[in-house]
């Protein structure tokens, strides 16, 4: 039987990482993994949506997460994002990443063109094949993706022995509890959409992975434990805190990761330099929602934690 308990917690998207130029920054990238890794918490989702991956090219990619383990390697959970919209430079960064040692892999399916489920089938266990000593993680993401993950596609993915887990970031809470179901025991799944981890974890959610995670971890954290122990009234309002949050941060001109990674700057003195292009990055408009959202961030954590 898998043990998953290297999965049961929070798990941030690790954000993409640039210097003033706008390439890969290692020393910046390893100063947010030791950042994370201080603050206790449980992995870190790397070159994932939050990452900016598809804005990456491969070279990008292997740095970022070269940098990651480096850092955290055997420290934490890392789970490498090695998705690409081809077959071929996703098996390369499936067997890059299984060299470095890291938990898992995991993959959205291909974007743009509309693929029977056979075609996404193969292309995972493709990926998969290229790291078979690792665990594989399907990452639901519909919305973006613009393919779901059906059950008979899921049941067709858990024929592959590696499959150990999905990231679910699909709205519907009742995914979860499907997957869940399906999958079993000793079978992972991951709450996405951060405004109701709350409720993913009380419908049977093991962990928890989310893009504003990074921002403000102690308040997921807490969240978490909560959940863990059955205190739900008293993770709700957490919640709601971060839920208000969140909004702020998408409120601006910029991208939810620009102001995102302008708070972690003024609130932690670390800088992740800005977003690639074509994100939006920080307008001068955004002041007041970053302001808001530091305010929000600080009076929550010091309420709650």
């Amino acid at each position: 039987m898998r043990d998953i308990g290297k999965y049961q917690g929070i798990i941030p998207a690790f954000y993409a990482c640039y210097d003033g130029q706008g390439g890969i920054s290692t020393q910046r990238t390893k100063q947010w993994a030791a950042y994370l890794l201080g603050l206790g918490v449980k992995g870190v989702y790397v070159c994932g949506s939050s990452g900016e991956c598809i804005y990456q090219g491969v070279a990008d990619r292997k740095k970022t997460l070269e940098a990651v383990m480096e850092t955290v390697g055997g420290k934490m959970t890392v789970i490498a994002h090695v998705a690409c919209n081809n077959t071929a430079d996703s098996v390369e960064l499936a067997g890059h990443a299984q060299r470095l040692g890291v938990d898992a892999i995991a993959a959205i399916p291909p974007i743009y063109f509309r693929l029977p489920e056979r075609s996404i089938a193969r292309y995972w266990n493709d990926i998969s094949a290229a790291a078979p000593d690792t665990d594989f993680i399907i990452y639901n993401i519909p919305q973006l993706a613009g393919t779901a993950l059906t059950m008979p596609l899921f049941r067709e993915m858990l024929k592959n022995p590696r499959v150990a887990g999905v990231k679910n970031s699909s709205m519907p809470i009742q995914d979860i509890q499907m997957f869940k179901a399906e999958g079993g025991a000793d079978f992972a799944v991951f709450n996405g959409p951060d405004e109701q981890l709350v409720g993913g974890l009380a419908i049977g959610a093991d962990g928890a992975i989310g893009g504003t995670y990074g921002v403000m971890p102690e308040l997921y954290m807490k969240i978490f434990d909560l959940c863990r122990a059955g205190r739900y009234d008293e993770a709700r309002p957490i919640q709601y805190a971060c839920n208000d949050i969140i909004a702020e941060l998408c409120a601006g001109q910029g991208h939810m990761y620009a102001l995102i990674k302008e708070v972690i700057r003024r609130r932690t003195g670390i800088d992740l330099g800005g977003v690639r292009r074509p994100l939006a990055d920080c307008e001068p408009g955004d002041e007041p929602h970053v302001l808001r959202s530091i305010g929000l961030i600080d009076e929550a954590i010091q309420k709650y934690c």
